[in-house]
C-alpha cells in the first residue's frame, strides 16, 4: 500500500473532486468551482512552508515567532506552466535578517513540497480506457 492515496473524479467539464482521506475538495482548471491546479500547488507549497518555517525557528531557539503570513505569488510561462514562485513571509517576531535567513534555510530542508519540486518528479502514468 502506498503512503498517500487519493481519488480524483470528474463527471464532466474541467472541475475535479478530490478525496484525500476524510477530506474532499475541488480543483477546477477554469477557476469556476475551485482554484486551478497551479494556484492549488502554490497554496499547498505555502501551507507546507509555513509550519516548516515555524519548526525551523524552534530549532534555532525561537519558539514564539508570533503570527506568520506568507503572501505567495507565481508567474506562468506562455504554456501556463509555473515558471517561478515567490514567497513574501511576514513574521510577528522581531528578528534580525541573519536569523530570519537561517530559519528560511532550515525551513527549505523541512518543507516536503519544497523538496519535491525538482526535475524528474513527474507522475508515472497509466491510462485505462472504457473504465466506467
Amino acid at each position: 500500500m502506498s503512503d498517500i492515496e487519493t481519488i480524483t473524479v470528474s463527471d464532466e467539464g474541467f472541475a475535479c473532486v478530490n478525496q484525500v482521506g476524510d477530506f474532499e475538495f475541488t480543483i477546477d482548471a477554469t477557476d469556476e468551482e475551485g482554484p486551478n491546479p497551479n494556484a492549488a500547488l502554490v497554496a499547498t507549497y505555502a501551507s507546507c512552508f509555513l509550519p516548516a518555517f515555524r519548526v525551523g525557528g524552534q530549532q534555532r531557539g525561537h519558539d514564539d515567532l508570533g503570527e506568520i503570513q506568507i503572501d505567495a505569488s507565481a508567474d506562468l510561462d506562455d504554456d501556463d506552466d509555473l515558471e517561478s514562485i515567490h514567497f513574501a513571509i511576514h513574521v510577528g517576531a522581531d528578528l534580525d535578517d541573519e536569523t530570519l535567513a537561517e530559519i528560511v534555510e532550515r525551513a527549505e530542508g523541512i518543507c516536503h513540497v519544497h523538496t519535491a519540486l525538482r526535475e524528474g518528479l513527474h507522475a508515472d502514468i497509466d491510462v485505462y480506457g472504457d473504465a466506467f
